[in-house]
């Protein structure tokens, strides 16, 4: 049974001195203990550990407190991290006469709330009235549970799942309802809704949308679908992390600048259950979280995010630089970044194409991971992508079945990534393996596996089976326009000098920046650049360096 103190709001204090926490302590207890629960920790380790704790039992924090000067993890890095956890707690730096640079530079790194100087006596005057002001703010909106959409479907329906997954890419929250159960039956008939149109989306306000497209969910959810302005300094096509890392570049160096996405930010590292190979974050990070992170730090700096708009045309005009839209729209600017990454590659097995969104699924399709619990999962993959899924979903799934067409993993898969696999008892890896045919009713049931060395052909039931399969670039819509190789890349720099002689049509007097494409002010990052590394990391330096660029076409 929870404690009546469990389920007060927190007021959490960070300070490595021993004297000082327990006065701050002492001090908060006399104003505030009856009310909220006081803690105190003395690392910005611990204090995160505490925080994780609140969070798996639903306990709400109100207010953090940390001090600045903390060896191992000062008290920036640790608002920083515990933003992640309880994005609503408001946030107060203690710092030192000295520190209050230090302090400033803080209200944009973690949107700090408020600094207080050390020593605050009398508290009555120095410290009280700012923590009053803060928990009545806390107490009056932001902590508040969200109300979330509610999504009415048929569990075997692609576009249920579609719609699932749109929501669950741009970090919005729903509750999934089945079609054929008593709470999704009396929604429906609450919004007046036939059972053979689903999926339903009912919104926060209450608003019944009926198959509702990509573009006509994201405006009723409160994604940004129109660009504010017609014409920019920079156009990013794409918010994976390379449009991400471009956004944030471009904005914080005071280019008006708009990011272009057609369905979520993140791209496919968004889908990933656990980065644990990017800089910085040696417990790794889910590609979720990275994404929300780049993406809240884009529009800090002022970047607008647009979503669900499909670019399908570039065009030059004069100095400007025109995109066109799916729906007939356009946007210009003086320059454009493509950064639209890759898709998977489809499966030419027969049946896959039948049974996509009803059991099979290309992508991590992380809302279905809860689905998995004690079935046969199946993955076709044999590079870092797969790998991550294979061990996320091995958490629930009775076995995780990892298909690889290669004699070994350790032709594309990362050696980290081999040795967990190696550790987890429910991952079988299957090489010289691969799937030729699917089968089943209103959704997979079995698939045929064929052992490439014998030629043995073997049937296993199956009600997930998850696809990743090498890339593919989307660059159709530059044909006629940007140079790309055969395969479809993006081809930028040096690799546009055929024998030092530049592309035709190319009028400038100097060669094209290493990421600028045959188009002068186009240019190219990411896993769609030709001959890219393919990994997170290198997408963000391109994002980066490509702004870099084009401050000096800008120039």
């Amino acid at each position: 049974m929870t404690s009546p103190a469990a389920t007060k709001p927190a007021i959490l204090s960070v300070d490595d001195d021993p004297g000082v926490s327990r006065a701050v302590v002492r001090d908060l207890r006399r104003r505030y203990g009856a009310d909220y629960r006081i803690l105190r920790a003395e690392s910005g380790a611990q204090a995160l550990d505490a925080l994780r704790e609140m969070k798996l039992r639903g306990q709400p924090v109100a207010v953090l407190i940390a001090d600045y000067r903390m060896p191992g993890m000062d008290g920036i890095e640790f608002l920083e991290q515990a933003m992640d956890l309880h994005p609503y707690a408001r946030r107060v730096l203690l710092t030192a006469y000295a520190d209050t640079n230090a302090a400033i530079d803080a209200i944009n790194v973690v949107d700090l709330d408020h600094y207080l100087l050390k020593p605050w006596d009398p508290p009555e005057e120095k410290l009280y009235p700012v923590l009053d002001g803060l928990l009545d703010a806390w107490r009056s909106s932001e902590h508040r549970p969200v109300t979330e959409t509610k999504v009415v479907g048929n569990r075997w329906s692609p576009r249920s799942s579609q719609v699932r997954e749109f929501l669950a890419r741009n970090q919005l929250p729903y509750r999934w309802y089945p079609a054929d159960e008593p709470e999704g039956t009396r929604l429906l008939e609450a919004a007046g809704a036939d059972p053979e149109r689903c999926p339903v989306v009912i919104t926060s306000a209450g608003r019944a949308l009926v198959q509702p497209s990509d573009s006509e969910l994201a405006e009723h959810v409160g994604l940004t679908v129109n660009p504010a302005g017609e014409f920019y300094d920079l156009i990013v096509v794409g918010g994976g992390p390379a449009g991400l890392g471009a956004a944030v570049y471009g904005a914080s160096e005071g280019l008006r600048t708009v990011l272009v996405e057609r369905t979520a930010t993140g791209g496919q590292a968004g889908q990933s259950s656990r980065i644990e190979n990017y800089l910085g974050f040696p417990d790794g990070l889910s590609g979720a979280q990275l994404a929300d992170r780049a993406r809240r730090q884009a529009a800090k700096f002022g970047a607008e995010v647009i979503t669900t708009r499909e670019v399908v045309g570039l065009e030059v005009n004069g100095s400007a630089r025109t995109v066109r839209f799916a729906d007939g729209g356009r946007l210009c600017a003086h320059t454009v970044i493509i950064a639209t990454g890759v898709d998977y590659r489809r499966h030419p097995a027969p049946g896959v194409d039948d049974f996509t969104g009803r059991g099979v699924y290309y992508g991590s399709a992380m809302t279905e991971a809860s689905e998995c619990a004690e079935h046969e999962v199946y993955i076709v993959g044999g590079a870092n992508s797969a790998g991550q899924a294979a061990v996320f979903l091995s958490r629930n799934a009775r076995t995780v079945h990892l298909v690889v067409r290669a004699d070994s993993l350790e032709r594309s898969m990362s050696h980290y990534l081999i040795q967990q696999i190696a550790q987890i008892p429910n991952i079988e890896v299957h090489t010289d393996t691969e799937v030729i045919a699917v089968d089943g009713g209103d959704h997979l049931q079995q698939i045929m596996l064929r052992d490439n060395r014998t030629g043995a052909e073997e049937k296993a039931d199956a009600e997930r089976l998850f696809l990743f399969i090498g890339a593919a670039p989307q660059t159709d819509w530059l044909d006629g326009v940007v140079k790309r190789d055969e395969a479809g890349y993006v081809l930028a720099g040096p690799d546009l000098l055929v024998d030092g002689v530049r592309p035709a049509g190319w009028e400038l007097p100097r060669p094209p920046h290493h990421l600028e494409t045959s188009v002068p002010g186009v240019f190219v990052a990411g896993d769609v650049h030709a001959e890219s590394a393919k990994r997170v990391a290198s997408a963000v330096g391109e994002g980066a360096m490509a702004v870099m660029l084009v401050h000096r076409y800008l120039a």
